[in-house]
């Protein structure tokens, strides 16, 4: 996921190049991040009404897909008072607390991206047993159900952001990703993309219109003039071209590539598959609490994003993400629905249908990629609603 330049410094690679390089290439890269947790952050106070003590670990630890940003907010919303924040290790510590009272554990939140030298969180979560909880998109558990498999238990986001843009202006007709096949429009996108597969693979675009050399910068976009479409994030891409882009500082329009058809989750929390029934009695309290987080994230970001905009001042990875950008996530999330209660009551619940569906969808391009998914792989395997508290749900929805 991309985020544009600063006047201060610069950088463009994106988190969907973090899934595409593992996946095309199989690439090891060193890691800034892992090791061994953060020590205990000694907090005493007394346990409120959840108490995670007796059932999860002292310190769980969660794995993200990037650096810390707002649709990350409901991790950060767990956080207590005085959090820790290692610029070295690119990691964000403290006393985990549920609707302001202490639970009796702590929680360390780990950046993905540069700090695990953009190896996929899978990887990670298999190279690292410390890491309880770790961002992976459903496809990508598809992808690596056969090697690495791992189970997901709560979908923060209801939608992926994914999405594909382009210029008004020079597609003035284009109202969906569909309507720029026929044009002369060259789509740029991360190579390894599954999506692109299903879009190609679909009829919705041209083989032919497709280019997988993008890099994560705006320069052939903005040389382009606009013509060309390219990949990004609806929660950030159009604020940062429009606000921060120079050589562009105007609007895009673009289409979701879930309201395209492919129904992924992005970044829900998953564990390792064989260790599910052991995290059973942890996960049983936890998963409402990581619920209800994001509900109050929602209705009251600022103290969260205080701490991820400190962190990412911090980590100084070169990821410039400021308070625009994270202002405008938190309201694209809701007005696209990026996150909420989908199609039942409950928020943070997976679609065993739409598992499916994405299943059937990927099998075929993991398939001729050489990738084992199993040929019994069920929707149950991938990701689970057992420990989703079905009475916690977005207000009005």
């Amino acid at each position: 996921m991309s985020r544009a330049s600063s006047s201060r410094r610069t950088s463009f690679v994106r988190r969907g190049a973090v899934a595409a390089l593992a996946a095309s290439t199989g690439v090891v890269l060193t890691a800034c991040s892992g090791g061994a947790s953060s020590e205990p952050s000694g907090y005493d106070g007394p346990i409120g009404a959840v108490d995670l003590s007796q059932s999860c670990p002292e310190t769980i630890v969660v794995q993200t897909d990037w650096n810390p940003e707002a649709e990350h907010g409901g991790m950060y919303q767990m956080l207590g008072p005085d959090p820790q924040i290692d610029a070295g290790a690119k990691r964000v510590s403290g006393p985990l607390f549920a609707s302001g009272e202490y639970t009796g554990v702590d929680i360390e939140i780990r950046s993905g991206g540069p700090a695990i030298g953009f190896q996929s969180v899978t990887s990670q979560m298999y190279q690292d047993t410390d890491i309880m909880l770790g961002f992976v998109d459903t496809d990508q558990a598809i992808m690596s159900a056969g090697s690495n498999p791992t189970t997901g238990v709560y979908a923060a986001l209801e939608k992926s952001p994914m999405m594909i843009m382009w210029d008004p202006a020079s597609h003035p007709e284009a109202r969906s990703i569909a309507d720029l096949k026929g044009t002369d429009a060259k789509v740029l996108y991360f190579e390894g993309e599954p999506y692109m597969d299903y879009l190609t693979g679909t009829g919705i675009l041209d083989p032919n219109q497709v280019d997988g050399s993008y890099d994560g910068t705006p320069a052939n976009f903005v040389a382009a003039g606009g013509t060309n479409g390219q990949q990004g994030f609806a929660s950030s891409e159009p604020y940062v071209y429009e606000n921060e882009v120079e050589g562009w500082k105007k609007p895009v329009d673009y289409q979701l590539v879930h309201d395209a058809g492919y129904p992924t989750y992005k970044s829900p929390l998953a564990v390792r598959s064989g260790e599910l029934d052991g995290y059973a009695s942890c996960l049983e309290q936890l998963v409402p609490v990581m619920q209800q987080a994001m509900l109050d994230y929602f209705a009251d970001p600022s103290t969260a994003n205080a701490v991820i905009l400190d962190a990412v001042e911090q980590f100084d990875t070169g990821w410039v993400y400021g308070q625009g950008n994270a202002d405008y996530a938190i309201d694209t999330m809701l007005e696209q629905g990026l996150v909420g209660n989908g199609t039942t009551p409950a928020m943070g619940d997976f679609d065993t249908e739409r598992v499916q569906r994405l299943i059937d969808i990927t099998r075929p391009v993991f398939t001729k990629q050489g990738k084992d998914v199993p040929a019994d792989l069920t929707p149950e395997q991938v990701a689970t609603n057992r420990f989703v508290d079905t009475s916690i749900s977005f207000p009005g929805q």
